[in-house]
């Protein structure tokens, strides 16, 4: 492709145009032919490796306004890189599945896309959902497991999706990736908004620029005239319905306190599941769901309002949602105890997170609730005494053990959140915290053991090391006589 059909309107290409074979951000990456895009970041500036990426081949820079390029080497100028990459690897990779539905929040984003997946497929069409669990849908696709790719990996794989048959795709969109312009170019037809708490802060700073960064997928990234689904029961309502409306985007909102798909009752019905009553536009549709947890009725009903904004009949859509299964890792259950407890396995990673799903498995419990949870390092610390707090006042049982302690001290982590208050228990390795916790369930009893959710690795230091709680889990059931669904354990 010629670098003139590449380039914005508003982007200054000198040194004349070339054809261009590839693009990329990363230097290491470049091949004969390629642009090379040199994104100022936060630790590093991409303008240092332009000659790196000259000498490997590199036929263009895209650069900020002012960057010198050695001489045979177009340059194209933009005050904002990051954005002009995203909308050239669009043009790069033009393909896309023809209905895009991408969804932001705090919590949540995972269940919603894989949710819209699963209704997407039940009603016969060939879809996709892309996010913090990779890709799922159709064609051997390899994607890793970010919230938002990069920008060139997920324009790349748009197409290819495409190229695969894919029609419909639902997608997360993170707070980074938004404020990062990954997602620029995609146009999504449906957005949703789940839910905004204490998260991230530790990139952006307030609670304000994070509520910020999720809004742009409303008044910037969403194809004008689509649709917004968005939960009537946060607090950030408001500025996520002016935002829509600005665009402008029609509202489907969704909640106990919404007007178009309002969420009446949730009741979580003997030997397991829930059973649901919700009005869409003043119509009654009862029904009920194979999953746990009483919070999963609204990341049901925003993939539902996401399913219906793309285009589908509600009627259709409330007979696909008793189908619907658990994501992995998201209140996944891997077993019960030789008690009969059930053990669970979430993702939960925030205060509020923690807080949804020990209150929604005290329903399912004649005894005790039980946690096993910690905190990550080189993340936000004011996270780890309010998750104590939450573990204290929900759960009937604490064990507070490490997560993903990367370059910090675990034990000075652990000692972060257990400054909350007496009464939690600490047991430092994360696999004999799982296996006591197991050991000591008793008729009754709920585990939950959070934070890590689909995770396959533990990363301490600079290794990630193998481990997953679902099957570190799985292999203490079977140590003390409980019974093990899924997974490869015996």
């Amino acid at each position: 492709m010629r670098l003139i059909e590449l380039i914005d309107r508003d982007a200054t290409a000198i040194g004349g145009d070339t054809r261009i074979t590839g693009i990329t951000a990363d230097s290491r990456a470049v091949r004969p032919g390629m642009l090379f895009a040199a994104v100022p970041g936060t630790v590093r500036d991409g303008r240092d490796f332009i000659p790196e990426a000259v000498a490997a081949g590199a036929v263009a820079v895209l650069a900020p306004t002012g960057t010198v390029v050695p001489a045979g080497v177009a340059l194209v100028e933009t005050p904002e890189v990051r954005g002009a990459l995203a909308r050239m690897a669009s043009r790069f990779y033009p393909k896309r599945p023809g209905v895009i539905a991408a969804v932001t929040g705090t919590n949540g984003k995972s269940s919603v896309v894989s949710f819209t997946r699963q209704i997407w497929v039940r009603l016969g069409l060939a879809a996709a959902s892309l996010g913090t669990l990779g890709y799922d849908g159709p064609g051997d696709l390899a994607a890793p497991g970010l919230t938002t790719v990069d920008p060139v990996a997920l324009h790349r794989l748009l197409d290819q999706a495409a190229r695969a048959g894919v029609g419909h795709l639902a997608m997360e969109a993170s707070s980074h990736g938004l404020d990062q312009h990954r997602l620029d170019g995609i146009a999504p037809v449906a957005v949703a908004f789940t839910n905004l708490t204490h998260d991230h802060l530790d990139y952006h700073g307030t609670i304000e620029a994070y509520r910020d960064a999720k809004l742009k997928l409303f008044a910037e990234i969403a194809a004008p005239a689509g649709y917004a689904v968005i939960n009537a029961d946060s607090s950030h309502y408001d500025h996520f319905v002016r935002a829509a409306l600005k665009r402008p985007l029609a509202v489907i909102d969704y909640g106990r306190k919404a007007r178009v798909l309002r969420l009446v009752s949730v009741e979580p019905m003997t030997g397991g599941g829930l059973h649901v009553a919700i009005e869409y536009r003043g119509q009654r549709h009862e029904f009920g769901l194979g999953l746990t947890g009483s919070f999963q009725a609204h990341n049901v009903l925003a993939a539902m309002g996401l399913a219906i904004g793309c285009g589908a009949s509600p009627e259709a859509v409330v007979a696909a949602l008793p189908y619907l299964k658990a994501v992995p890792g998201r209140m996944e259950q891997v077993g019960t105890s030789a008690a009969g407890a059930p053990v669970l396995v979430d993702y939960a990673h925030t205060p509020d997170a923690l807080e949804t799903v020990l209150k929604a498995v005290r329903p399912h419990a004649h005894d005790r609730v039980v946690t096993v949870f910690g905190c990550g390092g080189d993340r936000d610390r004011t996270k780890r005494p309010a998750m104590g707090k939450i573990a204290l006042r929900e759960a009937d049982h604490a064990i507070v053990t490490d997560d993903n302690p990367r370059s910090e001290d675990p034990a000075a982590i652990r000692a972060e959140i257990l400054a909350a208050g007496p009464g939690l228990v600490e047991i430092g390795d994360r696999a004999a915290a799982i296996d006591a916790a197991i050991a000591g369930l008793g008729a009754g009893d709920v585990l939950v053991i959070a934070g890590k959710g689909h995770e396959t690795g533990q990363k301490i230091g600079d290794r990630v090391l193998p481990f997953d709680d679902r099957e570190v889990a799985r292999a203490a059931l079977h140590a003390h006589g409980g019974t093990v669904i899924g997974g490869g354990a015996a």
